[in-house]
């Protein structure tokens, strides 16, 4: 949620750039607080590493599968899902979902990490305390062409389950 940004003081310093995606190209400042969904209990700022954000570079609520070759050597599962299209990373979704991809205007808010902790290093998320102010805001663009554009597989399935099984069995990571 946001607020003006005069309304806070800012608690960003230097260091390494973290991001949080949304629809909304608006938010001056970034309140901690506990999303209705969450299992936590304390007021956060939610981040993603610069490693991870592709994960979230879709609507929000869309469902979609994603996996990446890591540092362990790829099994054969994991060859045979990522060497078909020749990318170290395949992200999918249900072809129901194509249009709101397509249509979908998303932007990017990069934050100082000074104020951030690693909450799940694996998974890339990061956690403040306090409001945050980003130091920027910038339209990702045509989803589908930012993919392309960083060398992501993405794939449009009928059905993720039958994708999503095969990712979990491959040894890939994924979220």
């Amino acid at each position: 949620s946001g607020l003006h940004a005069g309304e806070v003081a800012e608690c960003n310093a230097g260091g390494v750039t973290l991001s949080h995606f949304s629809e909304d190209p608006t938010i001056a400042v970034f309140r901690s607080h506990v999303a209705p969904t969450s299992n936590e209990s304390e007021p956060l700022v939610w981040a993603l590493d610069e490693e991870h954000a592709p994960s979230y570079w879709f609507p929000r609520d869309c469902p979609r599968a994603c996996c990446w070759a890591g540092e362990a050597p790829l099994t054969d599962a994991g060859a045979a899902l990522l060497r078909l299209g020749g990318a170290r990373r395949l992200h999918a979704v249900e072809a129901s979902w194509l249009e709101r991809v397509r249509a979908c205007r998303l932007y990017a808010y990069e934050f100082d990490s000074a104020p951030f902790q690693p909450r799940i290093a694996e998974a890339g998320y990061w956690v403040a305390r306090c409001d945050v102010v980003p130091l920027k805001v910038s339209p990702v663009g045509d989803l589908l062409v930012r993919h392309v554009e960083v060398g992501i597989e993405f794939r449009i399935v009928r059905n993720l389950w039958p994708i999503s099984d095969a990712i979990v069995a491959s040894g890939l990571e994924f979220s």
